[in-house]
Parts: structure tokens; sequence; C-alpha cells
């Protein structure tokens, strides 16, 4: 919820924000690699690359040594001008709420936060294993 209200923010689609965020974590990649990140198909992943360049939030640069190779580049100043002070307020809170902890409390939160995380991770392999499967007998 709170990305989508980031993405309203800034006048983009929840999708296209989930991708400017992965940009944001991993630094340059290609559009194969961004497609499969985001689990889009390469030419849904051109439709959301064409609105983060046309939005200002990316650009698209050839690779030198091979022509035919684009990687899309994050084009950090805008990002961080637009992006990062609609983090503040939720950082603040974050901290806040944080602060009611002692040091043990917090390391047993971030172990079932993590441990959390994975398996959603491993379900989601799984899941798109199932489907492959499916989809291609």
């Amino acid at each position: 919820m709170f990305h989508s209200a980031i993405a309203e923010q800034i006048g983009l689609s929840a999708t296209d924000h989930k991708a400017l965020d992965i940009l944001m974590k991993t630094g340059p990649i290609t559009a194969g690699e961004l497609a499969e990140l985001t689990g889009l198909t390469t030419g849904a992943i051109t439709g959301v690359i064409d609105r983060l360049e046309k939005t200002g939030f990316v650009r698209r640069e050839r690779v030198p040594s091979d022509r035919r190779r684009v990687i899309i580049q994050l084009l950090q100043d805008r990002a961080e001008r637009e992006i990062a002070p609609l983090f503040d307020s939720l950082s603040r809170a974050m901290t806040e709420l944080y602060s009611r902890y002692s040091d043990k409390e917090l390391a047993v939160i971030l172990d079932c936060m993590t441990r959390s995380s994975m398996a959603l991770q491993q379900e989601t392999a799984k899941l798109r294993l199932k489907t492959a499967a499916r989809d291609n007998p």
C-alpha cells in the first residue's frame, strides 16, 4: 500500500514504481534482467521502461562493447530529489517504533522477518516452477 501511494505521488503506476525501486537497489541492468526481477514479460517491461524514460527517471544506454545490448540506467539525481523525501516520515515513524524494543528483541524480530522473507521467496519460486511446467509441458 505504501509503495502504491508513493507511486501515485510521483505520477507512476505501482508496477512502474516497483521497477524503479529495483533499479535503485541493483544499479544498471538490462531490460531482460529487470523483466526477470519484476516477474514481467520482456514485452511488458519495455512499456515500463518507456514510461520511466518519458518521466525522466531512467535512460537507455547502449553497451559500447556490444551495441545490441542496452542497459537501463537510473537517473539518480531525479530519483533522490523526487522519491527520497517521501520516505522521511516513514523513516521517523520506524525509528520511533524500533526504539521501543531492546537489542535482543530487535534481533528476534529481524530473524523472524528474514526467515519469513526467505520462505516467501522459496514458495514464490515453487509456484513459478509449477506455472512454467504447466505452460511448457
